[in-house]
C-alpha cells in the first residue's frame, strides 16, 4: 500500500504552480490576508490535516480555528478512508454503468440496454417504443459523456443505431422524469440527491448525508449546478447552495432559472430515498463507504448511479457547516474503528 510520504510525493508532483497561484490570489481577495500568510498557513494544512491548496479555500480555511479545521475530511484524509472502508476488487460494479444497473436492477427504477451486448434489433426496438431516451459512456461519471437522445432527432431506428455505436455508448435508457415539485425548481435535467452511505463492522447500512444537486443553464445534467444540504429524515433544504464551483464561495437563496426559494424547500419521499439507499448498500458489503446519485420521480426514489469515490467537498461547506465543524464527527460515530 501506497505510504502517506509516497502520496504526498505523488499529489505535489502532479501539482499545477498555475493553479496554486490562482488559489492563493482567491484567498488573498476573499480573506484580506497576506499571500505569504496564506502560503504559510496551507502548507500548516497539509502538514496536519492532509489538506490540499483547494481544501484550504473550499473549505475557508482562513477563518477556522486547529479544533474546527480537525473535523474536515480533507483531500488526503478522504483518500485514506476510501481506501480503508472500499475493496478495490469491488470498485468495477459501480464504475461500469451496465454491471451497476445489472447489480441494482432492484433499485435504479427504470428499463435499460446494454449496448455491448444487446442485438442491433433490440437497439432498434428500444427506439421504437420511447421517444426519448438516455444514452451513458461505459466507465465515465458526472455526468461526462451522457446524452439525451430524441426520437424526433433521427430519421428512422437505423439512423439511431449507427449513431449509438459511433458515439460507443455502453447503455441506454429510460429517462428519468422528475417529481413535479421538483421539475419546478428546474426541468430541463433530473435534479437529484448525493446520499451518502456507511456500512459499519456489523454490516449495517447507514445514510448520513444527502446533498440536492439541481441543474442550471439549460444543461440537461445536474453535475456543476447547484447543490445544497437537505435534512435526511424531514428532506428540508436548510441552507443556501452553493455554485457547482465550490471554490468561488457563491450562494443562492434561489434557483436562477425559476427563483424557486430553497430554503425550507422539502424533498418528497425522503423517508423512502433512505430507507433504499440503505438497503442498496448492503448488497455489496465489500464497498462500504459510496455515494448514490438518487431521482426522485413522481412514483418516489430511484437510484441514477452509485459512486466508490465520493468528493469530500460539497458536504462540508461555508454556510452549511454550522459552527464550522467538518464531517468527521458523523463518520466516527458510524465507524469508530477508523482513526482519522
Amino acid at each position: 500500500m501506497e505510504s502517506k510520504l509516497q502520496y504526498y510525493m505523488r499529489v505535489l508532483k502532479g501539482a499545477s504552480f498555475d493553479k496554486f497561484k490562482t488559489v492563493v490570489n482567491n484567498a488573498h481577495e476573499r480573506s484580506g490576508k497576506s499571500k505569504l500568510s496564506i502560503v504559510l498557513d496551507m502548507i500548516n494544512c497539509t502538514l496536519r490535516y492532509g489538506a490540499g491548496y483547494n481544501d484550504y479555500v473550499i473549505f475557508e480555511f482562513w477563518d477556522l480555528n486547529h479544533k474546527q479545521r480537525d473535523t474536515y475530511l480533507t483531500r488526503m484524509r478522504s483518500k485514506k478512508f476510501i481506501m480503508f472502508m472500499n475493496d478495490h476488487d469491488y470498485a468495477d460494479i459501480f464504475d461500469n454503468k451496465n454491471e451497476f444497473n445489472e447489480k441494482f436492477k432492484d433499485f435504479v427504477g427504470r428499463e435499460f440496454l446494454d449496448l455491448e451486448v444487446a442485438t442491433d434489433d433490440e437497439i432498434k426496438e428500444f427506439y421504437n417504443t420511447r421517444s426519448k431516451t438516455f444514452a451513458k459512456m461505459k466507465d465515465l461519471a458526472c455526468g461526462i459523456g451522457c446524452e439525451l437522445l430524441k426520437k424526433e432527432d433521427f430519421a428512422d431506428a437505423d439512423a439511431f443505431l449507427a449513431y449509438t455505436k459511433e458515439k460507443g455508448f455502453a447503455t441506454i435508457e429510460d429517462v428519468i422524469e422528475n417529481h413535479p415539485d421538483i421539475a419546478k425548481i428546474y426541468p430541463f435535467s433530473v435534479n437529484t440527491m448525493r446520499m451518502i452511505t456507511l456500512v459499519d463492522a456489523q454490516g449495517k447500512g447507514h445514510c448520513i448525508y444527502a446533498v440536492f444537486k439541481m441543474g442550471i443553464n439549460g444543461r440537461v445534467v445536474d453535475n456543476y449546478g447547484l447543490h445544497g444540504p437537505v435534512d435526511i429524515e424531514t428532506g428540508e433544504f436548510l441552507y443556501p447552495a452553493h455554485s457547482g464551483d465550490t471554490t468561488a464561495g457563491i450562494h443562492y437563496t434561489e434557483h436562477p432559472y425559476s427563483h424557486t426559494p430553497l430554503i425550507g424547500y422539502k424533498v418528497p419521499f425522503m423517508k423512502e430515498a433512505v430507507e433504499m439507499i440503505e438497503r442498496a448498500a448492503e448488497v455489496v458489503p465489500q464497498m462500504r463507504y459510496v455515494g448514490w446519485d438518487v431521482a426522485i420521480t413522481p412514483n418516489g426514489p430511484a437510484i441514477i448511479e452509485g459512486n466508490n469515490y465520493c468528493a469530500h467537498d460539497f458536504w462540508q461547506l461555508p454556510g452549511q457547516t454550522p459552527g464550522g465543524i467538518g464531517i468527521i464527527p458523523t463518520l466516527e460515530k458510524v465507524i469508530p474503528e477508523f482513526k482519522f
